[in-house]
């Protein structure tokens, strides 16, 4: 059956993301999309740090980065800062771009470990310009400078997700798609194919369409309510199940950084999340291990100024669906699964969820060729996501709590035991599958909470002392210039994209 309507169930970061990409395809097509969404009911709204592949979403859908970064109190962010994750006082940075780059087809971790058995003592961040911009507080794009000599820098944002999605609503709607507010009431299912045929609202109004996104959060109200379609429960991986919001003004008037802060407490663990006028923070936790009143007395004393709202408090179960496409229902966002935001990967998911579903659609109708793939390659690639999120719970020296000698002990997935066996025996780090998580990401989590590298790729002993020195030198020497080069960050936002 050909797809004349699509109907996208819940609106928030997920529902606008997948309208406004959707809403291409409205271009010469007879098509006609349909949101819904209440405004009775909250969004979740938590996400507000991104990585750098949603840099090529927005590049999509032509949007100007001034604009939108004014729309959202947009800062820009080089990487994640990790604090007392391995141990207590312990920090490390978490950077987007590379250390180094290849040297005679050898990864670079490999010849600076070799190098420094050699005698050099450089710390490897040294030769990484997003951690060392972010140490300094500094920012600018690689268009600012324009020289191929010198090392691009990668980036991603801190937005206001609601701020966003009212953004997207607007580009959306100039396209065509249409928003339909209430509450959906039912699901309508035909008797043969197990399809949804339609919604029912709470006016009595149905809604039919041909292919329906889930964006109802986690409720999953078609994937899960109306199709049953199961859900596998992380839960023993990750621990953490609880997680209280709290954005507050920062008070002393400081800059926001140009890196999210992810610090680690008694039961779980702390973001900050700097925006222009406000940070948003949050704190992760295990009920297992904390009362809510403890979690957010211990978010209060550790923000930069006043709460700005009362505490949104959220409870999850961390996992997926065992379908994410079933029939001719796709899930996005919650509705698909939920993994803690350590590493900012939830709108990262509803980026590729969407990228996957314009690839594979077809407005001729649905395939179960279509559904198998879908659900092959994303079931990967949130196993992927879901092993590198457990490294930094297992990859901890701290003992000095329950949660954490839980944590240091539990068991792990076997594709995640054997990366790290792989690393603590040669340093070797095997991507797969066009997996998100680059070399330098897996190399910085594990060395920066005391997982040391026993030896390295032998290849990289063939390479000369003078010539690693001339190249190391010109690493370090390309990163100071473009660093000191760099203005302050909040200079950076004052003059690019000041909050609307």
């Amino acid at each position: 059956m050909a797809i004349e309507r699509i109907v996208i169930v819940g609106g928030g970061t997920a529902g606008w993301m997948a309208a406004a990409a959707l809403s291409r395809l409205k271009a010469g097509q007879p098509l006609d999309i349909v949101l819904i969404e209440s405004e009775l009911i909250g969004t979740v709204g938590v996400g507000e740090a991104t990585i750098p592949p949603f840099r090529d979403f927005n590049r999509l859908l032509e949007v100007d980065e001034r604009e939108m970064m004014a729309a959202v109190q947009g800062g820009f962010k080089l990487g994640i800062q990790f604090v007392n994750w391995g141990r207590l006082g312990d920090s490390y940075i978490h950077p987007f771009g590379n250390y180094g780059y290849e040297i005679d087809g050898v990864s670079f971790h490999h010849v600076w470990h070799h190098f420094r058995q050699r005698g050099d003592k450089r710390p490897i961040q040294l030769f990484n310009l997003e951690t060392m911009a972010a140490h300094f507080g500094r920012f600018a794009r690689s268009e600012d400078y324009q020289r191929d000599d010198l090392p691009p820098v990668n980036y991603a944002y801190h937005i206001d997700a609601t701020a966003y999605a009212r953004f997207l609503r607007g580009y959306a709607e100039k396209r065509g798609v249409v928003r339909r507010e209430g509450r959906v009431a039912d699901v309508s299912l035909d008797g043969e194919s197990g399809f949804v045929t339609s919604v029912i609202m709470d006016d009595g109004d149905v809604i039919a369409g041909d292919l329906f996104v889930d964006c109802s959060g986690f409720r999953g109200l078609l994937i899960e309510q109306a199709l049953k379609t199961g859900y596998e429960d992380w839960s023993n991986y990750l621990p953490c199940d609880r997680a209280v919001a709290l954005p507050c003004a920062r008070e002393d008037g400081s800059p926001p950084l140009p890196y999210t802060r992810a610090t680690a407490h008694t039961a779980g663990w702390q973001w900050q999340v700097p925006l222009q006028r406000r940070n948003g923070n949050g704190h992760v936790y295990c009920s297992g291990f904390m009362e809510d009143q403890d979690a957010l007395d211990i978010l209060v004393g550790n923000i930069a100024g006043k709460p700005a709202a009362e505490p949104n408090f959220l409870r999850f179960v961390t996992g997926r669906r065992r379908k994410f496409w079933n029939g001719n229902v796709v899930a996005l966002g919650l509705a698909a699964g939920f993994m803690e935001p350590l590493e900012s990967t939830s709108i990262h998911l509803i980026n590729t969820g969407i990228n996957k579903l314009i690839a594979l659609l077809s407005l001729d109708g649905v395939t179960p060729a279509q559904e198998a793939a879908f659900n092959r390659l994303t079931g990967k690639e949130y196993d992927r996501i879901r092993d590198f999120l457990v490294l930094h719970y297992k990859a901890t020296e701290r003992t000095d709590s329950d949660f954490w000698n839980h944590c240091r002990t539990m068991p792990i997935p076997d594709s995640l035991a054997e990366k790290i066996a792989l690393f603590r025996h040669n340093g070797q780090i095997f991507r797969e599958d066009d997996e998100l998580f680059t070399e330098t990401s897996w190399a910085a989590v594990m060395m920066g909470q005391g997982i040391a590298m026993g030896a390295h790729n032998p290849m990289a002993n063939s390479i000369v002392d003078d010539r690693l020195a001339r190249e190391f030198d010109g690493i370090e020497k390309s990163v100071r210039h473009v660093v000191r080069h760099m203005p302050p960050h909040g200079d950076y936002l004052a003059r690019y994209c000041p909050a609307a």
